[in-house]
């Protein structure tokens, strides 16, 4: 732990600008939203937080105090990296453009998401079969705004790594400051382990910094995509959402006390209340019980018991009567609940 934290809580530039190291919160839709931040951000360590995806047709006109996604707390903006999706360059960089206006760390493309209401638009992972579209959404964006300009993207639609590496070097030459690199291809949802060779070819080619992206689960996950590829930092997407205070764990050796899992529930059911209405409260803490059951023996009985709260108040009973500290946990999350 202590080589990990030595080579996480290393500063790495990015555009210019600094970041405090190299452990960050990846982008997941319906998930890094503005509440889970907030309680991420008590257990502190993590070197950049990202939102969750933004349509970029909708940005430029979205109230913050209404809207469910392009909505932040002041104090993390200098941190914050808004995630933008579309197809259209004019979109994405008038997006772009709200995104630098607010205050943000950066704007982040994405070019991973392969859902079908997204690919069937253009946008996400579609881009990748279309790199001169990709490159067009690039080169529109960075003409626009001078905050730093990250690019979340994936292998691509084929196995290969080629199409991925050629694509790495235009998009630096486009004027991207870094890449967030998942080894899948675009229609695999985690059914089949990330090749993490893959990381390594394109971090090879190029300067820019390349995060590695894809099941990092334990420390040693960590040190080893660290080392078996060469990477700049590690990105961590759903296992944040299980334990989100494995950044400070990781970067400065925090340890959780027995009732963490259970303050963490009660803090985010307190967060998500704060920020959103009662209906999306509740279905969002919903969607975040997959991952957080995933870390004990019976994750699939004690999920259940949350699934069956109507209220707010209901979940916090919930996680008072059975959150209950020596409840058996697993070493390894089980990843298969991720896919149900």
């Amino acid at each position: 732990m202590a080589r990990l934290a030595g080579l996480l809580a290393r500063p790495v530039a990015v555009g210019g600008r600094t970041v405090a190291n190299r452990l960050w919160l990846a982008p997941m839709a319906g998930l890094s939203h503005v509440a889970f931040r907030e309680v991420l951000d008590g257990f502190g360590g993590c070197g950049l937080l990202f939102t969750e995806m933004c349509g970029a047709r909708a940005v430029p006109t979205e109230n913050p105090r209404m809207s469910a996604l392009f909505t932040w707390r002041e104090e993390e903006l200098p941190r914050l990296v808004c995630q933008i999706a579309g197809a259209d360059p004019r979109e994405m960089a008038l997006a772009a453009r709200r995104v630098e206006d607010e205050g943000f760390f950066g704007v982040d493309i994405n070019m991973g998401c392969s859902v079908s209401g997204i690919v069937k638009k253009g946008a996400g992972a579609a881009l990748l079969r279309d790199p001169d579209a990709a490159l067009a959404v690039v080169q529109a964006v960075r003409a626009e705004v001078d905050v730093p300009l990250f690019v979340k993207f994936r292998t691509g639609w084929t196995p290969e790594v080629d199409p991925a590496v050629a694509l790495a070097r235009r998009l630096e030459d486009a004027g991207a400051d870094c890449l967030v690199f998942h080894p899948r291809v675009a229609p695999d949802r985690r059914t089949r382990p990330p090749v993490r060779a893959h990381i390594r070819a394109v971090a090879e080619a190029v300067s820019i910094p390349v995060l590695g992206n894809g099941d990092v689960v334990l420390p040693q996950d960590c040190l080893d995509m660290l080392d078996e590829t060469g990477c700049d930092g590690v990105s961590v997407g759903r296992m944040a959402i299980a334990r989100p205070w494995l950044f400070a764990e990781w970067t400065a050796g925090f340890r959780p006390g027995e009732t963490v899992f259970r303050d963490y529930a009660l803090a985010l059911a307190d967060a998500l209340e704060r920020r959103f209405d009662p209906i999306r409260a509740l279905k969002r803490f919903k969607s975040f019980t997959i991952y957080f059951a995933a870390n004990f023996t019976f994750g699939h009985d004690l999920q259940s018991k949350f699934l069956a709260c109507h209220s707010m108040d209901a979940v916090r009973e919930a996680a008072r009567t059975h959150l209950r500290p020596g409840l058996p946990l697993v070493r390894r999350p089980n990843l298969a609940m991720y896919n149900t």
